[in-house]
């Protein structure tokens, strides 16, 4: 057991230590980080533009406005001095001079475009607010007239919870989670077969061998690239975790989440728990396939060739499902949802779309776990024979013949 776990942590550190692995992981951080570096830059550089200064000789009257408007007003220009200046060198969108009397509020823009429609209505609502709160002081009504006038109406929604937005929400994590299972099963799919078929025509595998089984060997050298797939996973949702909270601080964003607040908690809610076990799986699975394909090749220099069993067979899976987006209930995508290589697919489909029961997940989870560590064990057994091999032979005589090793 000792040392299987020397194999897997070699396999492991090796792999994680590697640029490729490093760029692999980083990739997708530094295109957010690119992207909401560019967002916040021109956020920031344009919120001025779209900003307007409010000036006003009652203080109090400002205060108001810049209270109910805090995002659309830059407070920091009082006077109509620095909020001309302002707007002739392009820094302000324009500005507002407030004004009362006993009996009246006006208020005056100032700029050289048209105000837009979203600013024109908050101002209006301010003032026709500030004209109510003078009538009321001037009309000098009772308490209870005062309180029946407040009396606002009442405006309620009613959403049905399983269209619409649900249907949406099923979609998108469909859609999400078959891509994000293809991309990991290709990227690994590549890693771990050149990860073996490197191995091929070395003399240190006769000499390893001697020293430990081929089996103990195979299973270490699975467990590094599945710590290698844990850690990428792990370091995606963490991540992925830590950016959305940065994307909050901004506002159009936070914006943009807030009005789908539903339609985000549904997504996640699809992207986490058992369907995410289901990816990791069948990750898993494909490895281990790929690590036979490797096995398999002639020597060294056909690595790149070792991951095509694997690749297509995922393709196949992966093309597979299209078909059954909206219909997932059907007969074949239900046989499909217990089959290894295709149920990682297909179950976490019928799990989006609620038809799947408790019993049917837990049976589709064994079977594919069962095969997972028969597979492993078969592989192990003939490992010896399929990775010492070096004569360039067809692909099916290798492999009849890995197949009857026997030790």
């Amino acid at each position: 057991m000792n040392k299987t776990l020397i194999v897997a942590m070699e396999t492991y550190l090796r792999q994680v230590k590697s640029w490729s692995f490093i760029v692999l992981v980083l990739s997708p951080f530094i295109l957010l980080a690119i992207s909401l570096g560019i967002g916040y830059t021109s956020a920031t550089s344009s919120s001025d533009q779209q900003r307007i200064a409010v000036i006003s000789d009652q203080p109090a009257l400002r205060r108001q406005f810049i209270k109910a408007n805090r995002d659309d007003v830059k407070a920091s220009i009082t006077t109509t001095a620095a909020a001309k200046k302002s707007v002739s060198n392009n820094n302000l969108a324009g500005y507002l001079v407030l004004s009362a009397d006993k009996a009246k509020v006006s208020g005056v823009y100032h700029s050289s475009d048209s105000l837009g429609g979203g600013m024109r209505t908050k101002i209006n609502v301010f003032l026709a607010q500030s004209q109510q709160q003078l009538n009321l002081a001037n009309a000098k009504l009772s308490a209870k007239q005062t309180k029946s006038l407040a009396v606002q109406p009442s405006f309620k929604q009613k959403i049905q919870t399983n269209h619409g937005g649900a249907n949406l929400a099923k979609i998108i994590s469909f859609w999400v989670l078959v891509f994000m299972i293809y991309m990991i099963l290709i990227t690994y799919s590549s890693v771990t077969a050149q990860e073996i078929a490197s191995e091929k025509g070395t003399k240190v595998m006769e000499i390893i061998f001697s020293s430990t089984k081929a089996s103990k060997y195979f299973v270490g050298k699975i467990l590094g690239v599945f710590g290698v797939i844990l850690t990428q996973i792990i370091v995606y949702i963490v991540g992925g975790y830590g950016f959305f909270q940065i994307a909050m601080h901004l506002d159009n964003i936070k914006q943009l989440i807030s009005d789908n607040q539903t339609l985000v908690n549904d997504v996640i809610k699809n992207m986490l728990g058992i369907n995410l076990l289901f990816v990791f799986l069948g990750v898993i699975i494909y490895t281990i396939i790929s690590a036979f394909s490797g096995a398999l090749v002639a020597k060294a220099e056909d690595a790149p060739k070792a991951a095509q069993p694997a690749i297509y067979l995922s393709m196949i899976a992966f093309f597979l499902t299209m078909p059954f987006q909206s219909n997932s209930d059907a007969l074949i995508s239900k046989i499909l949802s217990y089959v290894p290589f295709f149920s990682s697919y297909f179950m976490p489909m019928r799990i989006i779309n609620d038809n799947a029961s408790g019993l049917e997940i837990s049976i589709s989870l064994a079977i594919l776990v069962i095969s997972i560590g028969l597979l492993t064990w078969y592989i192990g057994q003939i490992y010896e024979g399929l990775i010492l091999q070096t004569d360039d032979t067809s692909f099916w005589k290798r492999l009849r013949r890995g197949l009857s090793y026997q030790k």
